[in-house]
């Protein structure tokens, strides 16, 4: 890197997606804006966080204010793409439904924000050899869709591309333009999310707190060696809590055993600490990297001030 701060880049990826009914739910949406989203504005202005927000374009269609209201502080406004279901996912979708959907999203947030929209995350993390071609098409400059060295994507939808991320570089790179997983001259700026084997994310915080402890350390000692920005990951939703509600896990999948693996087996260990436990965890998180003296930047100046853009 071109300097030698230590940089902690804290994500959030906003959608409308229930943890608890495993299912896509414009109430829950809400849910996210007047409780989850308030909650974490709060913290990052308790330890002056400056971070990246992922919008899907249908809850920033739904829900406008939800991406005004990240403004006030500074955070920046990327593109979660248009919709979380799993038929959409970039990994699926042709070169032309790719550019079609990162258009409107794009388009949908700009018109809120008055402002150009440069960031990018999949929804899952999933995308495929078109996936580049489709960004840079469309205007877009930074990509935040692989995690490097993570292994539970057996758990999610697109395992088999996902695989690509064993071998991808942990560093920030300029991606192939026919490969997101590898380096070239005439990519996206590919900002990898951290993982050592386990993701490191508000999921696996929530599932496994002390696992994470160690996770986090770890990570540090990494980033003291190589300058490697800590990249986490965490969904406002996780901040929120509906199991007052009866529970039915949606079925996603007609093969028992992705049912069972990808939609049963995920649903449950997901459902651990949510709400105000996540919070606290979290916060965990956040103090460590405090403490060790890390900056708390949006995705957009980490590539500015590393001259990556």
């Amino acid at each position: 890197m071109a300097n030698n701060i230590k940089y902690c880049l804290l994500t959030n990826d906003v959608e409308t997606t229930s943890i608890w009914h495993n299912d896509l739910r414009d109430s829950t949406g809400y849910k996210v804006y007047k409780e989850g989203m308030p909650l974490l504005l709060n913290i990052y202005r308790k330890y002056n966080v400056k971070s990246t927000f992922y919008f899907t374009g249908h809850i920033a269609k739904l829900i406008p204010d939800i991406v005004k209201m990240v403004l006030k502080d500074g955070h920046e406004v990327g593109s979660h793409g248009l919709r979380h279901e799993k038929e959409f996912g970039f990994d699926v979708m042709s070169l032309d439904s790719q550019i079609e959907h990162l258009k409107e999203s794009k388009k949908i947030l700009e018109d809120i924000i008055s402002d150009e929209v440069i960031s990018f995350r999949a929804p899952a993390l999933r995308t495929n050899e078109k996936t580049v071609r489709a960004l840079l098409e469309t205007g877009f400059k930074i990509d935040s869709s692989v995690a490097s060295q993570r292994f539970d994507m057996f758990f999610s939808f697109g395992a088999l591309k996902k695989l690509n991320w064993l071998l991808s570089p942990r560093l920030p790179y300029v991606s192939s333009i026919d490969n997101i997983f590898s380096y070239g001259k005439d990519g996206i700026i590919e900002v990898p999310l951290s993982a050592t084997g386990l993701p490191y994310l508000g999921t696996t915080m929530r599932i496994f707190p002390i696992i994470t402890s160690f996770q986090r350390r770890l990570l540090h000692y990494e980033s003291l060696i190589n300058k490697k920005p800590i990249v986490f990951d965490i969904h406002p939703n996780e901040l929120i809590d509906e199991t007052d509600e009866k529970r039915i896990i949606n079925r996603r999948s007609s093969n028992f055993i992705s049912y069972f693996v990808q939609d049963f087996l995920r649903s449950k260990l997901k459902s651990k600490n949510l709400g105000i436990r996540a919070l606290d965890l979290y916060e965990k998180e956040i103090s460590f990297f405090q403490k060790n003296n890390y900056r708390f930047c949006t995705i957009k100046d980490y590539c500015l001030e590393n001259n990556l853009i």
